[in-house]
């Protein structure tokens, strides 16, 4: 049993969370259920026996929720033609967090001394004293911040995400978190503390040096400490003018920045009662003295629907060279996003300096791609003794690391690399008999996993991190495939919907915060802007929530609206700011918009997709006259779109493989041109010796345009090539994530001279998608794979391939290799779906919940 799309049911902000669950192995389909809460002093409801075969996102069939309340739920199940039920399900339990404003005590308190807000400001730790005269039988914070926090009570840390509370659009949603505090209490004395940070709230962030205070000037911590005793009496502790403040040994902090760190100012109790001391004969600690108290509005707080960051994987260096007399290198092997943790020891005033970058030049790191984020962290030693340290309040995108002024010999065991992302439940694999088709498809895994921090980004590294509505637009389908991301991608979206501006224009990227000159005032764009209608349909599909399209319906239908009035009657978009096929190969480095396609025929094509899949929204959610015209809308700009861009024959006015690999895969030209248009792309694709020359645009479409119109051959060729640029070039040049650019390292070594040159970007690796449905052989063919279609179709050499996505309903997976008579597959169908198996030469085979045996020879003789 789970809720909505939580990886547990502590602290939810629905009042009726929908219900999911997965049936029992061998049970085939559900012809029936019942539901059981419990919502304790012996009041249990039983819904009774529902017919039907609903198993994921269930409406609550209870009464609301009420804030704090706690309720057991358990689900039975009937097979068809079943006499008795299944067995119970194991008791999930769901908790309410705070869903009334009013529920809210705490209010944002931070440091009471006057600081710079033009200058980088020395973070501040909060704390208060209390006391629980009896013993403890639950306790509950509910905490948030302006800024980062992290909390500890009595010396003890409080969970285990960073960043907190994330990044959302701050004015309106800010997020709290619920954590179980029960086992951190004891009757008698208490203290609850706090570090706090800059973050993305008032941090210097974004262009061109960064924009300080973004969302406010201070640095503050909401918290609400609830705590029930054994009598059934309450204590609330909540953030308020009782709390003290004081500098940390934290001296600065900053994503971009790193962080400095002055060990000798650390009094490792200081989160714990009694422990108010400054530590003396340093001028940058001072007195514990009263907080100064600010103002939110408990109406903006608001329950996550996600996980958070947390730190999934350590990682040791694989080499450490010693570069002279204070310098050592650290490969770690892998391209990550996250931060060292070292133990070290050595005299008082020390200095150990971090220095993190992707990529080696001539031997050093290579910070110019980083441009202004410094990505520098520095730990000062209190010569106490051994100390382990990470850093608390930033992240670095990075494989080497340069460490400077390391006392004695540096070994591999003193120094890790701790991996963090959105701790998202894994849910794709794939791999096949090509080892760099492999590692292609692991650097896609490891591109989203430093991708997605919070938000989903556009790089980790540099000074940008922004959440660009393009990138995930075409990795969405990827993405959905390798993790369960439904419910990070929901809060986005929401995001998204919020920055929207008045006519309908979707941002570049979301969060809004100041930008270049290119990027304010805002513009529509085609492609970024259409994340508005198609990363939810995607989700939809993926995960099979009407709900999520319903709550983002609005901000879709705006974005179409305003597209038809940009478009006018001729139902074309050919006037005003368009990015066109970015990154094309062959835009010169300092313009990436200037590629071979024609960039308002990026966008007619664009605007016709959109309005085709607004109507399948509308469709779904019942209403039938959006549909109608949305549907008629998308007819009549694909007819504009092919008087305008086609000819009879097929051929494109902007002969590149991206104008044909849109309009085959959007549906654009009639029967007579497609086949025409797809061989004219083959050709194109073959005239280059299979080298890639599509941008973000086309990428992602080009091989299911080839695969669909009968060039399968072609496509593998594409995937297989090794020649820059390719898929696989990186891959052969050592890369162990997605380049922003195909060339973001040139085969000489050097780096490519544009000023966008990300070695952590995931967009080019949107072809996973088609890795996993063509290669790998599985595609969804209803929301939520209920139903599945199997079809792998093998080439280019590859002769095995294993494919498997945790759906909703359960696993299913496809595990094919060639064989002397054909192929022999091994398919696994999730309990509750049903999937159609076609393998090569075969008519195609229905097939219900289970494991099953395939081979193409014996279809293909009794076929005959």
């Amino acid at each position: 049993m789970s809720f909505e799309h939580l990886p547990d049911g502590l602290g939810v902000g629905d009042p009726a969370p929908r219900l999911s669950w997965t049936l029992p192995p061998g049970h085939g389909f559900q012809e029936a259920y019942e539901l059981e809460l419990d919502r304790g002093g012996g009041t249990v409801r039983r819904t009774g026996r529902v017919h039907g075969p609903d198993q994921v996102l269930v409406a609550w069939p209870g009464e609301p929720l009420t804030s704090r309340e706690r309720v057991t739920v358990r689900v039975r199940v009937w097979s068809p033609g079943a006499a008795e039920p299944s067995g119970w399900s194991k008791p999930s339990v769901v908790e309410a967090g705070l869903l009334d404003p009013a529920d809210w005590r705490a209010v944002p308190v931070g440091a009471g001394w006057d600081e710079d807000p033009a200058a980088a400001r020395q973070p501040a730790r909060i704390r208060r004293d209390f006391r629980l005269e009896r013993p403890v039988a639950r306790a509950r914070l509910y905490v948030t911040a302006h800024g980062l926090y992290e909390v500890e009570i009595n010396g003890r840390r409080v969970g285990d995400e960073v960043l907190a509370p994330g990044w959302t659009v701050y004015p309106h949603r800010l997020r709290y978190r619920t954590h179980d505090v029960t086992e951190h209490l004891t009757q008698g004395a208490n203290t609850i503390a706090a570090w706090l940070g800059d973050g993305w709230y008032r941090g210097k962030y974004g262009f061109d040096g960064g924009t300080r205070n973004i969302y406010g000037t201070d640095q503050s911590l909401i918290a609400q400490l609830e705590v029930t005793h054994d009598d059934g009496t309450t204590l609330v502790v909540a953030t308020d003018g009782t709390w003290h403040a004081a500098p940390g040994p934290i001296l600065t902090s900053g994503l971009y920045e790193g962080e400095t760190f002055d060990a000798r100012l650390a009094d490792d109790g200081w989160s714990t009662p009694g422990h108010t001391r400054s530590v003396s004969g340093h001028t940058k600690t001072g007195a514990w003295t009263p907080v100064r108290i600010g103002s939110r509005d408990p109406a903006t707080l608001v329950a996550p629907s996600g996980p958070p960051v947390r730190c999934t994987q350590e990682i040791t260096p694989v080499t450490v060279t010693r570069l002279d007399d204070r310098r050592h290198l650290l490969d770690f092997g892998q391209n990550l996003v996250g931060r060292l943790r070292v133990t070290v020891d050595g005299p008082e005033g020390a200095e150990i300096t971090i220095r993190h970058a992707e990529v080696l030049q001539d031997g050093e790191l290579a910070t110019r791609p980083l441009r202004e984020a410094h990505a520098t962290d520095t730990l000062i030693l209190s010569g106490r003794g051994p100390l382990t340290w990470e850093p608390r309040f930033t992240l670095h995108g990075f494989r080497y690391t340069e460490i400077t002024g390391w006392p004695g010999e540096l070994t591999p065991e003193a120094v890790s690399a701790r991996v963090y992302h959105t701790d998202m439940r894994r849910t794709g694999w794939f791999e096949c008999s090509d080892p760099l088709v492999n590692r292609l498809h692991e650097n896609v895994v490891w591109s989203m996993r430093g991708n997605f921090v919070d938000i989903p980004t556009d790089c980790p590294q540099r000074d940008e991190r922004l959440g660009w509505t393009g990138d995930i637009q075409i990795f969405a389908p990827t993405a959905s495939f390798l993790y369960d991301c439904a419910g990070m991608l929901d809060s986005w979206l929401t995001d998204v919907g919020l920055e929207q501006l008045p006519d309908g224009t979707i941002p570049w990227y979301v969060p809004v915060i100041p930008g270049e000159p290119m990027w304010t005032p805002i513009q529509p764009g085609a492609a970024w802007g259409d994340v508005a209608t198609l990363t939810p349909w995607t989700l939809y599909q993926r995960f099979g929530d009407p709900a999520l399209l319903r709550r983002h319906y609005p901000m879709a239908k705006a974005w179409v609206d305003l597209v038809e009035r940009l478009a006018g009657p001729s139902r074309l978009w050919d006037t005003g700011f368009q990015l066109g096929d970015w990154l094309d190969p062959a835009a010169p480095p300092d313009d990436p918009a200037a590629g071979r396609t024609d960039r308002y025929l990026v966008a007619t094509a664009y605007f016709a997709h959109s309005a085709r899949h607004l109507a399948l929204t509308a469709a779904e959610l019942g209403e039938t006259r959006d549909a109608e015209r949305y549907r008629a809308l998308a007819q009549e700009t694909a007819d504009a779109f092919r008087h305008r861009y086609v000819s009879a024959s097929g051929r494109m006015t902007s002969d590149s493989p991206t104008a044909y690999a849109l309009a085959l895969v959007f549906g654009l030209l009639t029967q007579q041109q497609r086949q025409a248009a797809g061989d004219r792309l083959a050709q194109l694709v073959l005239a280059d010796d299979a080298r890639i020359a599509t941008g973000f645009v086309g990428t992602p479409l080009i091989c299911d345009a080839l695969t669909d119109t009968g060039h399968l051959d072609v496509a593998y060729r594409l995937l297989t090539q090794t020649e820059c640029p390719s898929w696989l070039y990186p891959v052969t040049m050592g890369a162990t994530t997605i380049w922003e650019r195909w060339d973001s390292m040139r085969p000489d070594g050097t780096l490519n001279p544009g000023g966008m040159t990300s070695f952590n970007h995931y967009a080019l690796g949107a072809v996973a998608d088609w890795l996993h449905r063509v290669v790998g052989g599985i595609t969804p063919t209803a929301p939520g794979y209920r139903e599945v279609a199997l079809r792998p179709r093998p080439g280019g050499g590859i002769t095995w391939a294993r494919t498997r996505h945790d759906t909703p309903y359960g696993r299913v997976s496809l595990a094919w290799e060639t064989t002397d008579s054909g192929l022999t597959a091994r398919a696994d169908v999730p309990e509750g779906c049903r999937a159609t198996a076609e393998l090569p030469g075969c008519p195609p085979v229905l097939l219900g919940p289970g494991p099953h045996v395939l081979d193409s020879a014996e279809l293909a003789t009794r076929a005959a």
